[in-house]
């Protein structure tokens, strides 16, 4: 499901046609970014696809002042079509986003202890100064939002919050881990099962 795709085409559905600095700037003012993985720097790209596609389409060409030349898109009716399939499948999946940093830690016996207490609490504290940030942004933006948007906010908070929550009970468990490493529980064991192993060392 592409997050870009149902933003430009959902924008034009609802606002009619516009140029694509006006798709950058409702994102901007909607703060898409902060809850979404919709990059404001993708929307000229995203609309030639769309329109090589024919989602969109190009409906006059514009120029205010010295400006550049701006074409203004809209929505075409099988963009509507693209839009409805789209929304729904993001609206009824379950989307889980596995975190390489989990397997990468899983591996990281060979680091060193300092550093890996260190890229921990480097996460840790990145984390905390995100979580500070979507709660201040949520709080401002709270008089001048609906309430979709509102849970929408709401719900990126709560996942920053459990990621702080996950990592502060990782950086309390590191001594654990950096024990097990040590000791060799855990990690691969394709050796103790490998049959051949044994005869291949003795």
């Amino acid at each position: 499901m592409s997050s870009i795709r149902l933003f430009i085409l959902g924008t034009l559905a609802a606002a009619g046609p516009l140029h694509g600095h006006q798709i950058r700037q409702q994102a901007q003012s909607d703060r898409t970014e902060a809850w979404s993985d919709v990059r404001v720097g993708s929307v000229y790209g995203a609309l030639k696809r769309l329109a090589s596609e024919d989602l969109v389409r190009e409906v006059r060409t514009e120029r205010v002042g010295n400006r550049p030349e701006r074409t203004i898109y809209e929505i075409t009716p099988e963009g509507r079509r693209a839009l409805a399939a789209v929304k729904d499948e993001a609206l009824r999946e379950l989307v889980r986003h596995d975190d390489p940093f989990d397997l990468a830690l899983t591996q990281s016996g060979d680091i060193a202890d300092e550093e890996l207490e260190h890229v921990v609490a480097n996460r840790l504290a990145g984390l905390q100064v995100r979580l500070a940030s979507l709660r201040h942004d949520a709080e401002h933006a709270d008089p001048y939002v609906n309430e979709a948007e509102r849970m929408v906010l709401q719900h990126s908070i709560e996942r920053c919050a459990a990621e702080v929550r996950w990592h502060g009970e990782l950086a309390a468990r590191v001594p654990k881990i950096l024990a097990d490493f040590r000791d060799g529980v855990g990690g691969p064991t394709f050796r103790l099962r490998n049959p051949d192993s044994k005869a291949a060392h003795s």
